[in-house]
């Protein structure tokens, strides 16, 4: 039964059906996560990133982490984080704007998301980090003012917006000329190029689109025993929760691995 409700959310994400439930329904299931699911160790909830080769220095206590902070050490990679104001939208559990902010010597980095129980524990989880902030916000209206940021990172959290071009309008707004918005995210292979007519209306210019599905399978893989063992001790949401965290043998974990999913990361420069 859970395999087929995931298949058919697939299907409204790639037709954008209903946007308005979509976001409700999103929103509610990170409240209830947050709730349920309150881990200190866990401070992330995405699919994660692995490279053969791709290795980057990490304090002991981050290493469990490894597999998920690289989908974020992969977004940031060569761009001018070192004194930028930094923005991440859909911060979730708030593990990636920690790491940004611990690892890469921003000015600030602020987090959003639309969940305000995510954020209450995004607090809680990552009051060590210097120069970070939360607040609850709304992507498609972001709270901030023209140019207020010289980065916008999105990761995993754009397939739960109801408008997906209100969000890539107000990211070109908030974002300062020359600086830089980066984007990854997935979505059903049919769905890719409104994909890139949506994200076009920040009105910046497309440096670089990559395939990482493959890096995310493999990040998939490696996670799997820590997230099963996991799992299993939450009865209450186990079947749930081997879907949506993308567990194989999950209709997400097949979707990407048989290309019917498609992962994409994506960078876009604001002219000067």
């Amino acid at each position: 039964m859970t395999s087929r409700v995931f298949s058919k959310v697939l299907a409204i994400m790639d037709h954008g059906g209903f946007p308005k439930v979509q976001k409700w329904v999103w929103r509610n299931i990170y409240n209830l996560l947050s709730r349920f699911w309150r881990d200190a160790d866990w401070r992330f909830m995405n699919y994660g990133y692995m490279a053969p080769g791709d290795v980057f220095p990490l304090k002991p206590e981050d290493e469990p982490e490894r597999t998920f902070i690289g989908l974020y050490q992969q977004a940031v990679a060569g761009l001018p984080v070192s004194g930028a104001r930094v923005l991440e939208v859909g911060s979730g559990r708030g593990g990636g704007s920690r790491y940004i902010a611990r690892y890469h010597d921003p000015a600030s980095v602020t987090g959003l998301d639309y969940s305000p129980a995510t954020v209450r524990l995004a607090r809680r989880l990552n009051s060590d980090a210097p120069a970070l902030s939360f607040q609850v916000g709304d992507a498609e209206t972001l709270p901030f003012a023209d140019g207020e940021f010289d980065i916008v990172v999105n990761i995993e959290s754009s397939h739960c917006y109801g408008n997906v071009e209100a969000f890539a309008r107000e990211v070109g707004r908030v974002t300062a000329p020359g600086g830089w918005f980066t984007f990854a995210d997935m979505r059903g292979r049919g769905a890719l190029a409104e994909l890139d007519r949506q994200l076009a209306a920040t009105g910046m210019e497309l440096v670089e689109t990559r395939d990482i599905s493959a890096n995310v399978v493999a990040a998939l893989d490696a996670a799997e025993a820590r997230k099963r063992q996991r799992i299993e001790r939450s009865w209450f949401l186990r079947r749930f929760m081997s879907e949506f965290s993308g567990s194989q043998g999950s209709m997400l974990y097949k979707g990407l691995s048989a290309g019917q999913v498609v992962y994409v990361a994506k960078r876009y420069r604001k002219a000067p």
